[in-house]
């Protein structure tokens, strides 16, 4: 226990560096506040009229929730300029105090445990535009080239809270899913989440009335207007058929037809190496979106120019990277991770994107083999900025480095190594999304079920690269037909093995903070670590 208590102290000692000022606006958002924990979201019936001349969107929330303590303080998050306009619960008018973007309803009826309540939310306004979608999220209000509004909303960062009234906190998503009615223009069409349960002829607008029946992540709830046509196929897949719909705008309808082949090939893949599609039941879509794209559960956004790379572009340089979409395989690996699996806090925000970056790595290695996906992620290393740790702060609403992503998955690439079979290597990807089907999940117990399945030890290995910026670094000596090696630049108790290339064979070599020696047969005339190891290594001599 001594010992474990020091390593903890210089982890905190090292960490230190890293942390930043929070405010209570911050701790409001990010953490379970007591006016928070007392009730479960079980739905939503969100209605929402969109006026695009006027950039403003008015609307009601419907909030079904479980009283899983005693209490009558209700905190809910909407941020300005948008406003709550009133409140009702059984009829009656509900008083609310606000504090920045958080308001706190003062609940008259009696709220006894375990009763199944609703209040619906009254709100209006105009929404914050988003500068720089999806990473600076909001609306966007634009126009297609045929001058029609082209309209959507992107908030996985700022929130969902960015223009509708919720529990805005990733731990809690709806137990049932939801339902989202949405008013446009008569000329437009709205596409969201889950299935369209039917379309209301108004006298000069239309109403699209979309339900989603599984849980969701608050940010993945979205809307998308534009003058889009459709056309759908279905997949036979592991749960048996999915339906697959598109939507892109009418003048993009031979480019969508062409790119959007890829797919289905990505749910082939994916669901080869995680298991079936989390969400059968809300079927699978991808949307043409006025911005490069995003994860929105069953209702994936697109804005990649229907051509291959990242805009065009191989963010690996490997080559491998220009062989699909990066924004279909990317943004679609995420209805696995992000959205069947959800982190519970957003500190934990390398869950999303770490594994679904190692996604990419798995479809290439699908449809290109093992030796291309190697390369492809091994080429992404070179974006990693080692700037701060993968995880953030706890309960401030604050993740990690960017480099959740590239190194996120050069770590799960790595542990892929360590494991040296890939058959329990993918039984363990499609454990976790079985075992945390349609769940929020903390890293420690992402940690913890690796490390079980696989039958390693893997604390110091998650405390080196995802508690610090420091990569292993393996420093060698070379005499003869003697190798000498260690680490530095390692948590304490740190003992990863690596595989070495010794005069073009591999072997595993097992290095600690203190040096070893390894004679060899012959002269050491070549000596290398095994790229597919995201360590460093240095020749002292």
């Amino acid at each position: 226990m001594k010992e474990k208590v020091c390593i903890l102290v210089l982890l905190l000692l090292n960490f230190s560096v890293f942390s930043q000022e929070f405010t209570r606006a911050d701790t409001l958002r990010g953490s379970i506040t007591p006016e928070r924990a007392w009730w479960d979201v079980t739905h939503y019936d969100l209605k929402v009229t969109v006026n695009p001349s006027e950039k403003t969107i008015e609307g009601s929330n419907t909030i079904t929730y479980k009283v899983t303590k005693p209490h009558n303080i209700m905190q809910i998050d909407l941020q300005a300029p948008m406003r709550i306009d009133k409140a009702i619960q059984n009829g009656q008018d509900i008083s609310f105090t606000s504090e920045g973007n958080a308001h706190f309803l003062e609940l008259q009826q009696p709220q006894e445990l375990g009763e199944e309540q609703n209040i619906t939310l009254f709100f209006s306004g105009k929404p914050k535009v988003a500068r720089r979608p999806p990473w600076d999220g909001g609306f966007t209000w634009t126009t297609d080239n045929n001058g029609k509004d082209f309209i959507a909303t992107s908030n996985q960062g700022i929130g969902a809270s960015v223009w509708w009234p919720l529990k805005d906190h990733p731990a809690d998503e709806p137990d049932n899913g939801v339902t989202v009615s949405v008013t446009t223009p008569k000329n437009l069409m709205n596409v969201g989440n889950g299935r369209l349960l039917k379309v209301i002829e108004n006298e000069n607008s239309k109403t699209w009335v979309w339900n989603v029946l599984n849980p969701i992540n608050t940010y993945g709830v979205n809307m998308n207007i534009g003058d889009y046509m459709h056309w759908k196929e279905t997949f036979k897949g592991e749960k048996g058929p999915l339906n697959i719909d598109y939507y892109v705008l009418r003048e993009n309808e031979a480019k969508g037809k062409k790119q959007f082949k890829q797919v289905p090939m990505m749910i082939e893949a994916f669901e080869h190496w995680f298991g079936p599609y989390p969400f059968y039941e809300d079927g699978f879509k991808i949307v043409e979106a006025p911005y490069l794209g995003m994860e929105h559960q069953s209702s994936v956004t697109y804005g990649n120019g229907f051509k291959n790379g990242y805009l065009g572009r191989d963010l690996s340089g490997s080559g491998w990277g220009m062989k699909f979409d990066f924004i279909i395989i990317h943004e679609s690996g995420h209805e696995w991770f992000a959205n069947n699996i959800t982190n519970k806090d957003v500190a934990d925000m390398w869950i999303h994107e770490g594994f679904t970056c190692y996604s990419e790595n798995l479809y290439v290695d699908y449809y290109f083999g093992k030796k291309a996906s190697s390369e492809y992620v091994i080429g992404l290393r070179k974006n990693i900025l080692n700037d701060r740790p993968i995880i953030g702060d706890y309960n401030v609403n604050s993740r990690g480095s960017n480099d959740i992503y590239y190194k996120g998955a050069n770590v799960l690439h790595t542990v892929r190594q360590l494991i040296e079979n890939d058959k329990k290597w993918r039984k363990i990807l499609r454990g976790l999304n079985k075992t945390f089907y349609h769940q929020t999940v903390t890293t420690k117990q992402v940690e913890e079920y690796i490390s079980k399945e696989s039958k390693i030890d893997l604390t110091e290995f998650w405390n080196q690269y995802l508690r610090t910026t420091d990569i292993p670094k393996v420093e060698y000596e070379v005499n003869g037909k003697e190798l000498k090696f260690r680490y530095v630049n390692i948590v304490e108790n740190f003992d990863m093995p690596v595989i070495a290339i010794i005069n073009g064979k591999e072997k595993w070599i097992y290095p600690t903070a203190t040096w070893k020696t390894l004679e060899t047969p012959k002269p050491i005339e070549t000596f290398e670590i095994k790229k597919d190891f995201y360590v460093d290594s240095e020749k002292l001599m």
